[in-house]
């Protein structure tokens, strides 16, 4: 019996995908295999296990800033390319997909599955058209590269990028992992020098010390689950780093969006709770947060104290 394949369109963010896959490869030739072997796979997937037909295909990037021919490549695969030119603020990849993909929609009645190979936060708006629109959505993406917003959204729809490449292409991205994994346990190590540093200079009075807000009980079973999550994970750290505090708060409040777990962090910094501080760093300056020990939540919850 013929199965009925239904047809879909398939959107490439490949400028997030293959810089994702190029930091844990040994040369660009290597990533570019790697993305491109994704690509194949996920439409055979999508072909045998799916029943769903890709008929537009798009991928998106500034490849004038990307290394190797790319768009040669993917012109092969049938894979439409869009230069983008990125801005300094924004990716102009994102907002170009995300106007094709709402063409594509009022346009080819036909299509009735879209898929998004990316993992930014950005797309939730467009997806959550698509949807109002009974449109079936689905987003491939690499568990460390998806947002957990996203991810959240989709549900069901996630496919794991990991699935749709061979034992060779995984072992590799496994090894860059670990090789990434030590490159920023040692970062870590030279920000808690940095951090330990400055306390000594706080504590010798040759830099002022902490200016906190006045102290207030923390309400809200949110706002608690934040600062037991940032003491459990970090409470044996001089500072605590803004963006790994961030991930670790998206897997336990996923019911928040992004934006409502940043203003948990204004909520405890506000209750004097913690004080957000820049650092200086290479290649970019960062956030850092200094916790109150002395603030009665923080000794209450402390785990060293429990």
């Amino acid at each position: 019996m013929k199965i009925h394949k239904d047809y879909a369109a398939l959107f490439i963010d490949f400028e997030n995908i293959f810089h994702y896959v190029r930091k844990r490869t040994v040369d660009s030739d290597r990533a570019h295999d790697i993305v491109l072997e994704l690509i194949q796979e996920l439409r055979k997937k999508l072909s045998n296990e799916l029943a769903q037909s890709c008929i537009v295909q798009y991928a998106y990037a500034d490849f004038e800033q990307i290394e190797g021919n790319a768009q040669g490549q993917l012109f092969l695969l049938g894979v439409e390319t869009r230069n983008v030119v990125g801005t300094e603020h924004k990716n102009a990849a994102d907002m170009r997909l995300c106007i094709d993909v709402m063409e594509t929609m009022y346009t080819r009645e036909e299509i009735g599955t879209f898929v998004l190979m990316a993992g930014d936060r950005d797309y939730i708006p467009v997806l959550q058209h698509l949807r109002k629109h009974a449109k079936t959505v689905q987003v491939v993406a690499f568990k460390e590269n998806i947002s957990g917003d996203l991810f959240t959204l989709v549900g069901d729809g996630y496919i794991d990028a990991v699935s749709c490449l061979g034992k060779i292409s995984q072992s590799e991205l496994e090894v860059g992992q670990e090789r990434l994994s030590q490159y920023f346990e040692q970062r870590a190590e030279a920000s808690n020098d940095q951090a330990n540093q400055i306390a000594d200079a706080r504590a010798t009075g040759k830099i002022a010390p902490v200016a906190f807000a006045k102290a207030q009980r923390l309400e809200g079973k949110d706002n608690l689950i934040a600062l037991e999550v940032m003491l459990h994970n970090f409470g044996d750290k001089p500072e605590v780093w803004f963006t790994p505090f961030l991930n670790k708060l998206r897997n336990a409040l996923q019911h928040l969006a992004e934006y409502e777990r940043k203003a948990i962090v204004t909520t405890l910094e506000m209750t004097g709770i913690i004080k957000v501080e820049k650092r200086r760093g290479e290649p970019h300056d960062y956030s850092v947060i200094v916790i109150n020990w002395d603030h009665p939540d923080v000794r209450e919850n402390n785990p060293a104290n429990i």
